[in-house]
């Protein structure tokens, strides 16, 4: 039986009736929801080890991507962790106060900070590797070995294609998402 029209035409049902007529793709099938998504599901897996072990994910990713490197320029830190200026440097209050990372001024360049992961913030990390490990292989035991490695494969090429790829609305906070 088809839905009786109410015969109101007040704002909120024009608006649901426009949102149904855009010339985009729904809403579900946006690619960045998709990457969002699948994101949170797989932190989901992570954030009860991250919180067990004192640590935001944003802490996390800044303590792994120091671990990487023997130090890293808070501006190279910022763009390798995707974290906003305003926020790193809050975070990395945090982790300096916890003595899990080091500061220091460039030697070069005496107005750019330079960090480095301490020898805590290492151990920390080792208490929290097993625990990150253990849940990696029960996400590639339930997703396969071979489709999460594809799937990387694939977040990396797509990534790289796109490297550079601007359009007029590259800044816009509004463009479709």
């Amino acid at each position: 039986m088809a839905k009786k029209s109410s015969g109101r035409s007040d704002g909120k049902d024009a608006a649901a009736e426009q949102a149904h007529r855009l010339p985009m793709r729904e809403f579900s099938r946006s690619l960045p929801m998709a990457l969002l998504r699948a994101r949170e599901a797989v932190m989901r897996q992570f954030r009860p080890s991250l919180r067990r072990h004192g640590l935001t994910e944003q802490q996390w990713r800044i303590l792994r991507a120091l671990a990487a490197v023997e130090e890293s320029e808070v501006t190279e830190l910022a763009r390798t962790a995707f974290l906003l200026g305003p926020s790193l440097s809050r975070i990395l209050r945090d982790l300096e106060a916890r003595r899990l990372i080091e500061r220091r001024t460039a030697e070069s360049d005496l107005r750019r900070g330079v960090v480095s992961i301490s020898a805590k913030g290492l151990k920390l990390m080792e208490g929290v590797a097993p625990s990150s490990e253990a849940i990696y292989a029960a996400i590639t035991k339930r997703y396969g070995a071979r489709k999460l490695a594809e799937l990387q494969e694939m977040l990396g090429a797509l990534e790289a294609s796109l490297d550079g790829f601007e359009t007029d609305d590259a800044d816009d906070p509004h463009a479709e998402q």
